[in-house]
């Protein structure tokens, strides 16, 4: 098989992995929360710390390695306003990213608290709103790479 293809394809899935994850992530946190169901966010908060390290964590590190493969293998510049873009969406979305995993150990500690008390913690409340807050121009970001990457509007050279 071509490297290029296979570069290609690791570049996609962990994109799709990325995204996915990303997306169902945020919906079953979000599920959790309105539920109000203290065992259901203890457990939620649980897996979604796991599901980054097993999905996310991967996945940004592939997409970084097969990212730089790519660009050294089709010749495009890496002073393009293409790559520039791309490079500052994906630095914007590790600035949002890296205080969200904080933030979600502290969901994850804050739900077990409340599980344990029988009482919700006061902090939780305000911890999803501000994963929300910085997880949705993340999203937005990782979707306008996508765009980026599919119709390349900019030169690539």
């Amino acid at each position: 098989m071509d490297n290029y293809l296979l570069l290609k394809m690791l570049h996609i899935l962990s994109a799709v992995v990325l995204t996915g994850t990303g997306a169902g992530i945020a919906f079953f946190m979000f599920m959790a929360n309105r539920s109000n169901n203290l065992a259901v966010m203890a457990i939620t908060a649980r897996h979604v710390v796991l599901a980054d390290w097993i999905f996310t964590t991967p996945a940004i590190l592939i997409q970084c390695v097969s990212g730089v493969l790519l660009m050294n293998k089709l010749g495009y510049s890496y002073s393009s306003k293409w790559f520039l873009m791309v490079l500052a969406l994906f630095l914007f979305i590790g600035l949002c990213w890296l205080p969200v995993v904080f933030i979600q150990y502290k969901l994850k500690s804050a739900a077990e608290q409340s599980l344990a008390t029988g009482i919700l913690a006061p902090q939780f409340k305000a911890l999803m709103r501000l994963w929300t807050a910085l997880g949705i121009p993340a999203f937005i970001a990782i979707l306008i790479i996508f765009w980026l990457m599919i119709f390349k509007p900019f030169a690539l050279v």
